[in-house]
């Protein structure tokens, strides 16, 4: 029997990079139904079906969700950027919350598993790297969006679901409008600009495709919880841009240590977070790459 997975955000990082996991002829098995905002802006055509569809439009979802009865839906669809979430409020908590409560509430009554993606700003920063057992207390409303929609999930009855927690997702695609700082910290140096990157902030740095695999492990086992799917290195920017030029042998003059303080941005970040993934290690077997060797593979797609 064909198992049949619904992706939400199917044209953001995450959400093309599971696309092209599961199209692979190995998941022969695998039906895929993409959706997401829009004309689809997936570079790879076999073995999936693109469907526009509005998460935050409720008929919209279960019309959709009727026509494919998927067995899993992976819901990595979100208002992502921090302080786009600070100033613009109601549209992040109908992006972040609602959409994940009509999510929820389909699931639940249609018996489909879902695999929610979350995130390391549920977190104040005080402490890390964190188990899956830490206590959230978010200090921005990104967080607080994330937070909601975790607690959303674990209250509604009868629906089966993981919540996979990741940290500064990392790669690219060929029609990617954001960059990331392994891009960043490479154009910079090569344009010989200096650049400011701060060393007072900690996480775990988390390959795009790792991030795919971990949630393909979850819709694929079912494994109902709290799951930390992240890198397993703990990294502050500056070492993550002093890696990224050793490996690129790029002048690392033009890299000056810096701190949060000297940057004002609309919403506070953590300081400290990164994840422990013994839990995914044992239970899923993911193992993801070190930031090394991500490089390595950011690099064979640029």
């Amino acid at each position: 029997m064909q198992k049949k997975i619904l992706i939400t955000g199917a044209n953001g990082l995450l959400g093309q990079k599971l696309v092209h996991l599961l199209a692979q002829d190995t998941y022969q098995n695998i039906l895929v139904l993409a959706t997401g905002k829009g004309e689809n802006r997936l570079t790879k055509t076999k073995n999936f079906e693109y469907i526009s569809m509005n998460i935050t439009n409720e008929n919209n979802i279960k019309s959709v969700v009727e026509a494919f009865q998927p067995h899993v839906i992976i819901h990595t669809a979100a208002m992502t950027q921090v302080d786009d979430c600070e100033t613009q409020k109601e549209l992040c908590w109908e992006l972040n919350v609602k959409a994940t409560e009509y999510l929820a509430n389909i699931c639940a009554k249609n018996n489909i598993f879902l695999v929610h993606l979350s995130t390391d700003f549920i977190f104040d920063g005080t402490e890390g790297p964190l188990s899956e057992e830490a206590i959230p207390n978010p200090i921005s409303f990104y967080g607080e969006s994330k937070l909601a929609a975790e607690n959303i999930i674990q209250k509604t009855k009868n629906l089966r679901y993981a919540i996979a927690r990741t940290v500064l997702v990392y790669g690219i695609t060929k029609a990617m409008s954001r960059t990331n700082i392994i891009l960043w910290v490479k154009k910079s140096l090569e344009d010989q600009k200096t650049i400011q990157v701060v060393d007072d902030q900690w996480r775990t740095p988390t390959l795009a495709e790792d991030l795919a695999m971990g949630c393909f492990l979850l819709a694929d086992k079912e494994k109902e919880g709290i799951f930390n799917i992240s890198g397993f290195e703990m990294l502050t920017p500056y070492q993550m841009a002093i890696i990224t030029a050793d490996y690129f042998q790029l002048d690392k003059k033009f890299i000056v240590k810096s701190d949060s303080t000297k940057f004002t941005q609309p919403a506070k970040r953590p300081p400290k977070t990164g994840f422990l993934i013994d839990k995914a290690k044992k239970e899923l077997g993911f193992e993801p790459h070190s930031f090394l060797e991500g490089i390595r593979i950011l690099e064979s797609q640029i």
